[in-house]
């Protein structure tokens, strides 16, 4: 191409999931209702955690975390979705979708440091019982949450400015529904050997180590549980991981199915196995820990009354 064509563009256009004009009423209606779904189920989870003192442990500090991020997880690539498909737009401002791909990296990647943490927890709350309140004291869950975000955002902020270095031809279409580092390199005009490199390093950092911490805390679970002579021990003891080994399948189940799948290069294919993991999976979360968990559904019951008497 001539260098000419290489100019720094004010706006992008995102392919979007359907081009057929008469599904969008249908996308439209079916996206609003997941993402009012999820705002108020982890709002729930939240309130209802901040207003029992039962839940005000290292554990359900975690979970709240988690369904804040989720909340912005879902809000940084939804609404703007919305807006898209309301207004027969596909255009997002160079600025915006920089934006957007600060913060979904932001959130994203929280998702699976919150999850890491929330298996450390779940370590030593089963091989330590009788230390879990000295270790994971309000000092130290502070500071593995203030880490988190420390790492994340440094690691997001060098994804951003290095795509700002990055020149694209006017008119771009970015094979997606919303911008994502990995499709916004396939269709950059510059070379894109640093941003990849960059991109293999953070994948490493936000998730080969995070995995990998899990897999470990909950060898390290198996193990001990091993031990145990008591099957009742045993199954109150798992029971407790069940929320969470459910939360990890889903949100690591349908990001690697994503990018390990044959068919992942494919836009519609690569569209549709992100809302699994953008969507579907911050909505799910507030419901497999209410169903799943006794004390969250104490804790929404007791929420209700309290709503209802208020009334």
């Amino acid at each position: 191409m001539e260098a000419g064509n290489h100019t720094r563009v004010s706006e992008f256009f995102l392919q979007g999931l359907s081009d057929d004009p008469e599904l969008h009423p249908f996308l439209f209606g079916l996206f609003l209702f997941m993402y009012l779904v999820t705002m108020l189920g982890n709002l729930l989870i939240i309130l209802a955690i901040l207003s029992d003192s039962h839940l005000h442990t290292p554990m359900y500090f975690f979970l709240s975390n988690l369904s804040s991020v989720d909340i912005c997880f879902i809000s940084t690539t939804v609404p703007k979705m919305l807006v898209n498909i309301q207004t027969h737009s596909k255009d997002i401002s160079y600025t915006g979708c920089l934006i957007q791909v600060y913060f979904f990296m932001i959130f994203a990647g929280m998702d699976g440091f919150l999850l890491t943490v929330m298996a450390y927890d779940r370590f030593v709350a089963i091989c330590h019982p009788l230390r879990y309140t000295i270790i994971m004291n309000p000092r130290l869950c502070g500071l593995l949450v203030l880490m988190c975000w420390f790492i994340i955002f440094w690691v997001s902020l060098i994804h951003v400015l290095l795509v700002r270095q990055l020149t694209f031809c006017p008119g771009t279409e970015i094979p997606h529904f919303f911008c994502e580092v990995v499709q916004i390199l396939k269709v950059a005009c510059s070379d894109t050997l640093i941003n990849n490199i960059f991109l293999y390093v953070s994948t490493v950092i936000l998730g080969v180590f995070p995995l990998s911490g899990i897999f470990f805390s909950y060898s390290l679970i198996v193990s001990s549980l091993m031990k145990m002579s008591s099957a009742a021990g045993k199954h109150k003891a798992f029971s407790t991981c069940g929320s969470h080994l459910s939360v990890v399948s889903l949100y690591y189940g349908t990001s690697l199915g994503l990018y390990f799948s044959p068919s992942a290069t494919h836009s519609s294919q690569s569209s549709i196995g992100s809302v699994m993991y953008t969507v579907v999976t911050p909505m799910l979360n507030p419901f497999i820990y209410s169903l799943r968990n006794k004390d969250v559904k104490g804790a929404l019951a007791r929420l209700h009354s309290r709503g209802t008497l208020c009334m």
